[in-house]
């Protein structure tokens, strides 16, 4: 298989088994942050996050004032109350969630723990996209944003320019730039998740 080059001013790899689980401080479940700008910033100081939470018990999400929110359901059905409006299930198939980090959020799992996918963006100065991929053939890419996420949820190929990097279930690359790659199944469908973080438009 031929590959295109990808052209991008830095790109890094991101494997999950290189993620250590914080505790939440009700118990009730754990966080694995996949990556934080600027790096090394705690959760007071970012501009972004992107983690992947799995939720144990029901209670009630931590407030983050002046944080805009992006979540979706990897696994398992969770059942969430946000502010004022009713009550929804979450699954896999169910799109992308946006609500304020203020925002009064109840999440309670159907039989089960659940592990969700949360992006976190500080208003006023950058935004989010979230989209699922399938790509039963190698399947081009071009990002445009100013950093591109792709966590992969099956084993899958990304072309880069060293050669093709194979990527697990749950394994990430940052792509931070303007890039042009392709990704493929190693079998079946490749399945996974787009992040694109811009800058807001007021800082453009």
């Amino acid at each position: 298989m031929r590959w295109p080059r990808m052209r991008s001013r830095t790109l890094r790899i991101l494997r999950a088994a290189e993620r250590p689980p914080t505790p939440w401080k009700n118990g009730g479940g754990l966080t694995r942050e996949v990556i934080v700008h600027p790096s090394g910033s705690d959760l007071t100081r970012f501009d972004w996050r992107v983690s992947l939470a799995e939720i144990r018990a029901p209670g009630p999400f931590s407030s983050f004032p002046g944080i805009d929110r992006r979540m979706a359901v990897l696994e398992g059905r969770l059942s969430l109350s946000i502010g004022e409006g009713a009550g929804i299930i979450a699954t896999p198939e169910t799109p992308p969630l946006r609500f304020p980090g203020e925002a009064a959020v109840f999440a309670e799992p159907c039989g089960g723990p659940v592990t969700d996918l949360n992006i976190m963006t500080r208003r006023g100065r950058f935004d989010s996209q979230l989209t699922f991929w399938t790509a039963r053939e190698p399947r081009e890419l071009n990002a445009h944003a100013g950093a591109t996420l792709i966590l992969a949820l099956s084993d899958l190929v990304v072309g880069c320019p060293t050669g093709p990097l194979s990527l697990s279930s749950l394994d990430a690359v940052l792509i931070e730039g303007e890039s042009h790659c392709a990704i493929a199944p190693r079998s079946g469908a490749a399945t996974f998740w787009l992040v694109e973080i811009h800058a807001s438009s007021s800082l453009a």
